[in-house]
């Protein structure tokens, strides 16, 4: 039986079983948290990065334009988000403007295939290379400050001033807007049968830029002179190039990754298991605990022999016929080598000096000068013993 505090009476088995609950309890925690991390370890490895990138129109973060979609859809504007190239080519009409970023995932004959029916184009990033294959213009070295339109298009008249993240020198028979003799921020196109505008909006109509200064006119003025928007999002899954896709976490990581991981932890957890269960219940031992001196001098001298210290024990051996000896010949504890030495020639009646090397000099190097001095020292010892018990019996 087990007492509680208010002296109720209970059952030791009851003890126990809440005992064995607790105990199953706290596995079964263990066991949880080792599944979730196993789970947790796999979708990491099985999942590709955020697929919402920079101008992407349902990206909410910092670099997307879902904020520019919005205010389009506000004004009127359909927009209609496609990521297949194929889709958004057939969603094409006369009355609609194809908008999309730097098609740098399809080769340039899709491209041109993308843009083919369309009557109004408005790439909202660009690079070298698509600026010659439309034949639009080049990338300008010019720095870029706050500018206006300063042009003939009729859109921009009222969208005041933009700072610009980049300048294009606009090829013969295309409109520059929104610089000067440095470079055009947006490039205007109209001399085949459609309108291809372009410009760099990464820090013009992404979320985080597109309140400032007259980003957001100039959006409008771009992408809402018609009643339809087909915003084309370029990406790897819809690429027809030829190579590999860029790689992912889940594709670089090699096959026997994740079934070592969870062997791994399956193998700890059985450990863990199997090493709690070989500790018993703690033994109670009563401090401070007494150890008999012969087992510290056994100790001592074995630690000794073992480091194959002579001299070491030498000074030990030496010490202790120094305690005896003073003791036996009514010395205090503290007396030193010559009071000992004088003393013990005294009562041996031989020359003073003539212990004095025994007592205190140049220790044994090695253990036949060991034996030698254990010998000497245990003789000296005998010999002072033998003089005292011969002086108390001649009184």
């Amino acid at each position: 039986m087990t007492l509680v505090d208010d002296d109720t009476a209970v059952p030791s088995t009851a003890v126990r079983t809440r005992g064995r609950l607790r105990r199953v309890a706290g596995w079964a925690l263990v066991v949880l948290l080792v599944i979730v991390v196993a789970l947790v370890a796999l979708r990491v490895s099985a999942t590709a990065p955020n697929a919402h990138g920079g101008l992407d129109p349902e990206g909410r973060n910092d670099s997307g334009t879902l904020a520019l979609a919005e205010i389009l859809r506000e004004r009127g504007v359909e927009v209609s988000v496609f990521r297949s190239r194929a889709e958004a080519r057939a969603a094409v009409d006369d009355d609609t403007t194809l908008v999309m970023s730097n098609p740098y995932t399809l080769s340039d004959e899709a491209t041109l295939e993308l843009i083919e029916p369309a009557d109004r184009v408005v790439f909202l990033s660009t690079g070298t290379h698509l600026l010659r294959l439309l034949e639009i213009g080049e990338t300008s070295s010019g720095s870029a400050g706050p500018t206006e339109s300063d042009c003939s298009v009729t859109e921009f008249a009222d969208v005041g001033s933009i700072r610009p993240d980049r300048l294009f020198e606009p090829a013969d028979g295309v409109e520059g807007c929104f610089g000067d003799a440095a470079g055009s921020a947006v490039l205007i196109d109209d001399r085949a049968d459609r309108r291809i505008a372009a410009v760099e909006g990464t820090k013009l109509f992404s979320n985080a830029y597109l309140a400032e200064n007259g980003n957001a006119a100039l959006a409008f003025a771009l992408l809402g002179q018609t009643e339809r928007v087909v915003w084309y999002v370029p990406s790897f899954a819809d690429s027809d190039l030829e190579g590999d896709a860029p790689e992912t976490l889940g594709t670089l990581t090699p096959g026997w990754v994740t079934p070592a991981i969870l062997l791994l932890m399956i193998a700890g957890l059985a450990a863990a298991i199997w090493r709690g269960q070989r500790f018993g219940p703690l033994v109670a031992e009563t401090l401070p605990v007494t150890v008999r001196a012969s087992e510290t001098m056994h100790g001592r001298a074995r630690l000794t022999a073992k480091a194959a210290d002579a001299p070491h024990a030498a000074e030990a051996l030496r010490e202790g016929s120094m305690r005896r000896l003073a003791r036996r010949l009514g010395l205090t504890a503290r007396a030193g080598v010559d009071e000992v030495a004088d003393a013990a020639a005294d009562r041996l009646r031989i020359p003073r000096g003539s212990l004095q090397e025994l007592l205190g000099g140049p220790l044994p190097t090695d253990d036949h000068g060991l034996i030698d001095l254990a010998r000497r020292l245990s003789d000296l010892e005998a010999s002072v013993e033998q003089s005292s018990h011969a002086a108390r019996r001649s009184e």
